[in-house]
């Protein structure tokens, strides 16, 4: 298809992005998606009609305001439409105009809905909603299965949860605290599944440095925000509280390798097999020892990021792992790097 096309993209993922922010404000939340079936404001309450549900338009229409109780919606809701319409684009471009691969735009298209609404819902609410990890690994697997390389969803989801509950499990020993929670072990199981094993190490390193980068940033703003002022009264430390026990982490390792948190979805009493009892849809009581500080940074977003850059730039990125495994290897070719070169993002 003619470049121009990349306009669908846009207008598909920005309809996605309306519908993205009533999953990120309800799913986390235990709300209903059929009652009430309509959009609502979270404020009054009103039900919102079509000229409110318009992306982009309807927030600007209305200087960013609810049309009924003239309260000031968050920039976020356009936010996730813009972003959402962007990366549509930049996916239609690469897997419909250059490739022309129907299927492959499809499923990277609702790869990259799934990793916005992590993305935004783990910012705030330092969880990851077993529904979406549930649904990357659904898509990883059926995708994989059309197209006829099964083994590369399953290993990559393998060494997706292998390499992020080794980090997790590693740092609960060496620093005797939560090193990561097992939200992001689950979404890489699901990231994993999807864009198969050779990229998850890049995935990793782009999030690290992703993370260190706006680390630094806000670090910065927060400095800028306190100035000099010095606090009238002195503040009390916190007592760093008890990191979660080793038991339940091991515990929530097998649990999310066996996939029986996507059997806990639809059958919420096979939790009690381990001695939890859920109290709520979207609850996370398997990870509820898991302690969130001030310093606490969630990596779901990070590792969102990552992965979006492998879906768009899988080939440099293996081109790079490749050119960099020969100069490791003084140029010699081997089975490594002739397995990286091999080895592309499926397109079906």
């Amino acid at each position: 298809m003619p470049a121009w096309t990349c306009l669908f993209g846009f207008l598909i993922g920005a309809v996605a992005g309306s519908f993205l922010n009533m999953v990120i404000y309800r799913l986390p939340r235990g709300i209903s998606f059929i009652n009430p079936a309509s959009s609502i404001c979270p404020v009054c309450k009103h039900a919102l009609g079509w000229p409110d549900l318009m992306p982009i338009f309807s927030f600007l229409s209305t200087g960013g305001k609810c049309r009924y109780c003239q309260v000031k919606i968050s920039p976020r809701y356009m936010l996730v439409e813009l972003l959402c319409g962007g990366l549509f684009a930049a996916v239609w471009y690469k897997y419909q105009v250059l490739q022309d691969a129907n299927l492959s735009t499809a499923v990277y298209m609702l790869t990259v809905a799934c990793l916005v609404a992590a993305f935004f819902i783990d910012w705030e609410l330092f969880i990851i909603p077993d529904e979406i990890n549930a649904l990357l690994l659904v898509i990883g697997l059926v995708f994989h299965g059309i197209v006829g390389s099964l083994p590369v969803a399953l290993q990559g989801a393998f060494f997706g949860w292998a390499l992020l509950f080794g980090i997790s499990f590693g740092g609960r020993i060496l620093l005797q605290k939560d090193a990561m929670g097992l939200g992001d072990v689950k979404l890489m199981r699901g990231v994993g599944a999807v864009i198969g094993a050779p990229l998850l190490g890049a995935n990793v390193v782009i999030a690290v440095f992703a993370g260190l980068v706006f680390g630094l940033i806000f670090m910065g703003i927060d400095r800028m925000k306190g100035g000099s002022a010095v606090a009238s009264t002195p503040v009390e430390p916190v007592p760093e509280p008890e990191p979660e026990s080793l038991k339940s982490l091991l515990t929530g390792g097998i649990w999310t390798l066996l996939c029986l948190d996507i059997v806990g979805i639809f059958f919420p009493k096979i939790y009690r097999l381990i001695g939890i009892e859920l109290t709520g849809a979207n609850s996370e009581e398997l990870d509820e020892e898991f302690t969130v500080t001030p310093s606490t940074i969630p990596f779901g977003p990070y590792l969102a990021v990552g992965t979006v850059l492998c879906i768009l730039f899988s080939t440099e990125i293996q081109g790079a792992a490749d050119a960099y495994w020969k100069f490791a290897t003084g140029g010699k070719t081997t089975e490594r790097s002739r397995s990286i070169e091999s080895d592309r993002l499926p397109v079906g």
